[in-house]
């Protein structure tokens, strides 16, 4: 997607570093709480801010997909917080393991200082997710959508993530939270003293044609139309653009942050098509996305070969966390069942050894809640095959502790997250009698450590995978039986209903599905299940059309391998290659899937500038 951040990032990088000062002012307070829902101390969120701004700018020539920016701060936010917070024994102290206090009753009998005081308290009984919204909400001043593009989560799953947090906490302490954050804001000035640092920071420039799309001159010159910076920038003079007409225009001055931005509101604007664009030679009244907005080339639908993982290994689990992949357990050939993790960071295409797993197992599903990853069954040579074991992991403390059994054992099954819940689905169970293929589905709740039984899906299904796509797990392809199956079911957690959905293209097992801006993307896998071959070939899924599409293929066959998303980007891992009873691979790929952030809605209008997001009524 074209958006507004990246014509700014790139005059930034073609030397107007005054052009920054609009994206400091437009996400300032976002950082901001953000990295206070993170560090809980509003001195140290204010370090971290001016640190992220500053690294952002010294590092800008690095970004490669310029409409990330919102999801590149927001990664570069998290990763000074956690530094900081390793490096600091009081954060760690500051935390409790069990903290009941009522918050409430206290309230009225405590000055501002405790007040304060009370809010963290009040704050730490909440998980990491509802935290985060909810200071986003009061102390960002953001809405819904904005809160969305900046965490790169869905409207709708923030909207339920604010609900629920306020159904965890009383009227009175809202109350409590808007007069404590309105004192504790950022200072006056900080775009201004961040403008002046960034002077002594020189970035990489790019050339003046890099990334330059077909019909630039008109996309440049439309931009140039939406963004009139004032005087204090003088960035923009759409005349030397485009001469098109503003005569059915109007300028407003929205004093949204420190710096004044003209708006200039087009009615209709007419904007003639040139041989690249996609119109017809005529005047249109909306843009194409290609000439309305400018921005570096958009990828999509290509693969990447990246950094290749430490150890080689097939039947492992991925789940993503902060921006981070962590490769869990596994079976490693002649070494068996491992406990390994390792810890890749897309963003420096580098892997690092993480702390093991208690119980070394493969064919075990992870998922996250809370930022801890779950990792729940799985097979295990020396302990009776499959496991029924629960134990979770904190990226951040790099610790892992036993959770409450399964109470069905197994391995081949699929786990997925809805509402803060694990969803155990299917699988294979060994018992004294043979292998049996299951049905069976169980839910998780974190926050209590307990299982519950749920409504059995319509077949029993093993080597199955599933994507999760508003509030829905749709469960794709596996076994019943010897068969392959290309079957599709959904589950609704909320009724504990199952459908049947359209069927996938290929039948498969031994595959593996990610889900990015909802479409859920089955890969590789095999379409054989007497001697299983290998495949190359992706799908994607839309839940919303029930409709599958054809992708580009991985540039080899794998199998037995584990997928994960992050930043619109998929990257596959580990599998094996062509014989999969011999050769384990520690090969990884990047899939770009295209969408890497929700982009402008162009129905019936051209661009709407951040100042009017924020301007707008909060949902």
């Amino acid at each position: 997607m074209r958006t507004e951040d990246g014509y700014f990032v790139y005059r930034c990088l073609n030397g107007e570093t005054e052009s920054f000062a609009f994206l400091v002012d437009k996400y300032r307070e976002s950082v901001f709480s953000f990295a206070y829902a993170k560090l809980r101390n509003f001195d140290d969120a204010e370090d971290v801010t001016q640190e992220v701004f500053l690294k952002a700018f010294e590092k800008l020539h690095t970004l490669k997909r310029w409409e990330n920016f919102a999801i590149w701060l927001h990664t570069i936010t998290n990763n000074l917080c956690i530094n900081l917070l390793k490096s600091s024994a009081r954060r760690s102290e500051h935390v409790t393991a069990n903290q009941n206090i009522s918050v409430i009753e206290e309230a009225e009998s405590r000055n501002e200082d405790s007040r304060l005081e009370l809010l963290d308290r009040a704050l730490d009984n909440l998980p990491e997710m509802y935290r985060q919204v909810l200071t986003l909400y009061y102390l960002g001043d953001m809405n819904s959508e904005e809160i969305s593009r900046f965490l790169g989560i869905s409207p709708s799953a923030i909207r339920q993530r604010l609900s629920r947090a306020r159904s965890e906490l009383r009227e009175e302490m809202f109350m409590i939270m808007g007069k404590t954050f309105e004192q504790y804001r950022l200072r006056a000035g900080f775009t201004f003293r961040i403008m002046e640092m960034v002077k002594h920071i020189r970035i990489k420039p790019i050339s003046i044609t890099k990334g330059l799309s077909l019909g630039l001159s008109v996309a440049t010159g439309i931009v140039a139309l939406f963004f009139g910076i004032g005087q204090h920038l003088n960035l923009i003079n759409p005349l030397e653009f485009l001469p098109i007409s503003t005569s059915s225009g109007e300028t407003s001055v929205l004093e949204t942050g420190e710096y004044p931005v003209d708006v200039l509101k087009v009615s209709n604007t007419s904007v003639l098509s040139n041989d690249h664009g996609n119109g017809d030679g005529l005047g249109s009244e909306v843009p194409s996305l290609q000439n309305a907005l400018f921005m570096a080339p958009q990828a999509g639908d290509t693969w990447t070969q990246k950094a290749k993982m430490p150890t080689d290994r097939t039947c492992l689990s991925i789940s993503s966390v902060n921006g981070r992949i962590y490769a869990i357990g596994g079976w490693g050939g002649n070494s068996g069942d491992l406990p390994t993790v390792e810890e890749y960071d897309p963003v420096k295409d580098i892997w690092t050894k993480k702390a093991d797993m208690p119980t070394a197992r493969w064919y075990l599903s992870t998922s996250v809640v809370n930022g801890k990853i779950y990792a729940i069954g799985g097979g295990n040579e020396g302990k009776g095959g499959s496991l029924s074991t629960v134990e979770e992991y904190d990226p951040i403390t790099d610790k892992w502790i036993k959770k409450a059994d399964m109470p069905t054992g197994r391995r081949w099954l699929s786990t997925s997250v809805v509402n803060g819940r694990i969803y155990a689905i299917g699988g294979l169970v060994s018992d004294p009698n043979g292998e049996h293929h299951l049905s069976t589905v169980e839910e998780y709740d974190p926050a209590r450590d307990k299982w519950t039984k749920k409504t059995d899906m319509p077949r029993r299904i093993h080597t199955l995978c599933a994507g999760v796509v508003n509030n829905k797990i749709y469960v794709i392809g596996g076994v019943d039986n010897g068969v392959l199956l290309s079957t599709v079911y959904e589950y609704d957690p909320t009724k504990d209903t199952w459908t049947q959905k359209a069927d996938m293209p290929v039948p498969r097992w031994r595959h593996s599905t990610s889900t990015v801006n909802g479409r859920i993307y089955t890969i590789g896998g095999s379409d054989n299940f007497a001697n299983p071959e290998a495949l190359s070939t992706m799908y994607e899924y839309d839940p919303a059309l029930d409709k599958w599409t054809k992708k580009t293929d991985m540039s080899m066959p794998r199998g037995d391998h584990a997928s994960g998303a992050v930043g619109g980007k998929i990257y596959v891992v580990g599998g094996w290659t062509d014989d999969w009873a011999v050769h384990n691979s520690s090969i990884v790929e990047e899939y770009d899937t295209g969408f890497a952030g929700e982009g402008v809605n162009f129905k019936g209008k051209l661009l709407t500038t951040w100042g009017e997001m924020r301007t707008a009524m909060k949902r």
